[in-house]
């Protein structure tokens, strides 16, 4: 009833406005040409719109809105349509500005601006109201997963306007979904997405996110984190020794894993062969003491769970023993320096020579001098010996060479009593010289 007597009233004030702007336009024309423009409006529901009618060279025409069903809503500054959502932003001869808050989707629909011109001038303002969507709702089909194995995910955004996008992303990595789109009985839109992939172990704990595009909400999404079962990651570490394993040593190893579920059954055993009787195990780790060559061979460990088992391998070779280090000949060489300046013959002026080889003695323990002190004292032992056997030489030849000057001298001297004797029996004496002398007559 309200909203009759309204139309009513603005149809006569729309009357009366005509007739006066003929009567105004016969007494005069328009000089300057008259602009009335708007703007389309989008909102989200339940949020205000605003509606704003605009005149360009304006001469004191009426400016009034109306709603899509064509009913005044304000004339001038004045509001027929009882509805106190809408109202009165601003008025003047240029602008009618209307507020409409708490928008609903009834709202929504062209508005009108008019303007009595002669011909009377209208723009029209589209407003457009968003209905952003319930919670995204995402499902699995299996809720626990296994490696290797595929799953599939559903995502659903209700009752939206515009139709909402449903984009699907696991960690950092975007993955294609097959969109359905859907119209309800109240022009209402559901949209459901499916994804399909196959799970890896490097999946499990990795966010599978839902995120809804809509023009009505920003950051609108939802996950589910994956949980996924794989079988177990063996690794063998040698704990000890950590170079070559030689006889004699001992052996650790240590067999690392994980799994999920956590192996319960971790087991070793020798390639092609027993397991050493002495070789200890306890859980994962495995000892072997006093290594000998015998055990040679490759070493495995075996890790299991409900999912699988996986091994490592560890392939044992046992080196030999190392050899002792002979000493070092420089000591040696000392040694014999030492025993080759200590003959008794060594007269004084040589003696001093032998006081290198006793420090060469002393120094003998690896101190940097020792080697100066031995090669010294080697050079003085030779030329010692040198001189020794030289000496020994020329006296055995002086010896030899007087014997044979005494015996021509003294020729038979040997048999004589007494010297006078001696002297006559020569060969060379003074009586024989007398017996060869000759006489002429």
């Amino acid at each position: 009833m309200a909203n009759a007597r309204s139309g009513s009233l603005a149809t006569i004030l729309f009357l009366f406005m005509s007739s006066a702007a003929l009567h105004k336009g016969a007494a005069q024309d328009p000089v300057v040409s008259q602009n009335l423009v708007t703007d389309n409006v989008t909102v989200v529901e339940g949020e205000m719109a605003i509606i704003s009618c605009r005149v360009k060279n304006n001469d004191d025409s009426v400016i009034q809105l109306l709603n899509p069903n064509r009913q005044t809503i304000y004339f001038r500054d004045m509001r027929p349509l009882k509805d106190s959502r809408f109202q009165l932003v601003n008025f003047s001869d240029n602008e009618l500005r209307v507020s409409l808050s708490n928008v609903s989707l009834s709202d929504e629909g062209r508005y009108v601006c008019q303007l009595y011109t002669d011909p009377p001038q209208e723009a029209y303002a589209e407003i457009t109201v968003l209905i952003p969507p319930g919670n995204p709702i995402i499902e699995a089909r299996d809720e626990v997963l296994s490696e290797g194995n595929e799953t599939e995910m559903t995502c659903t955004a209700m009752s939206s306007k515009p139709a909402a996008i449903i984009r699907w992303m696991k960690g950092d990595k975007e993955l294609p979904g097959k969109p359905k789109v859907e119209l309800t009985y109240d022009k209402m839109y559901t949209v459901t997405s499916r994804l399909t992939f196959t799970v890896s172990k490097e999946d499990d704990g990795v966010p599978v996110a839902c995120i809804v595009d809509h023009p009505a909400v920003k950051d609108f999404q939802a996950q589910k984190y994956l949980e996924v079962q794989y079988k177990p990651e063996v690794k063998i570490v040698v704990e000890f020794p950590q170079g070559l394993t030689r006889e004699g040593e001992n052996l650790e190893l240590s067999c690392k894993f994980r799994g999920k579920p956590e192996p319960q059954r971790v087991n070793w055993l020798k390639v092609d062969d027993d397991v050493p009787s002495h070789a200890v195990i306890t859980g994962a780790d495995l000892y072997i003491e006093n290594l000998n060559k015998s055990y040679n061979g490759t070493y495995r460990c075996v890790a299991s769970n409900s999912i699988g088992e996986a091994y490592d391998d560890y392939t044992l070779y046992v080196y030999d023993a190392p050899t002792t280090t002979p000493k070092s000949t420089t000591a040696t060489t000392t040694t014999i320096i030492t025993t080759t300046i200590s003959y008794p013959e060594i007269n004084q002026e040589t003696a001093p020579s032998t006081e290198p080889a006793a420090h060469d003695s002393r120094a003998g323990e690896g101190a940097p001098r020792t080697v100066d002190h031995a090669v010294i004292g080697g050079v003085v032992a030779v030329v010692v010996f040198a001189m020794l056997c030289l000496l020994i030489v020329l006296g055995r030849y002086f010896a030899r060479h007087k014997g044979t000057y005494f015996t021509h001298e003294a020729k038979g001297a040997d048999d004589a009593a007494d010297a006078d004797t001696a002297i006559i029996n020569a060969e060379g004496g003074h009586t024989n010289s007398d017996e060869k002398k000759e006489y002429y007559i």
